[in-house]
C-alpha cells in the first residue's frame, strides 16, 4: 500500500494531502530510506516521521478484513530532536 495512504488509513496523519506534503518534504522515512509518497509500505516496515521537534517511530501491520487490508501502527518509541 502506497505510504501516504497508509499514513491517512492508519490514522497517523489526518489528511492525505497532509501526508503527501510532509513525504515530499522529506521528514518521512521507511526502514532508515527517505521515501516518496507513493512508496510501497509492507507489513512490518518501520516508520520514522519528523514532526517538528518530534521524532515518531511506527511499525506497521495489516489486519485483513473482507478483502481489505487495514493498516494498523504500534508506536516504538519517542524521542526530542
Amino acid at each position: 500500500m502506497r505510504l501516504d495512504l497508509v499514513l491517512k488509513q492508519s490514522r497517523i496523519i489526518k489528511r492525505r494531502t497532509i501526508a503527501k506534503e510532509i513525504c515530499d518534504a522529506g521528514k518521512v522515512s521507511i526502514n532508515g530510506k527517505v521515501s516518496k509518497p507513493s512508496s510501497e509500505v509492507n507489513d512490518g516496515d518501520i516508520l520514522q516521521l519528523r514532526l517538528g521537534t518530534k521524532i515518531i517511530n511506527v511499525k506497521i501491520t495489516y489486519i485483513q478484513q473482507g478483502k481489505k487490508q487495514i493498516p494498523q501502527f504500534e508506536e516504538l518509541e519517542q524521542n526530542h530532536a
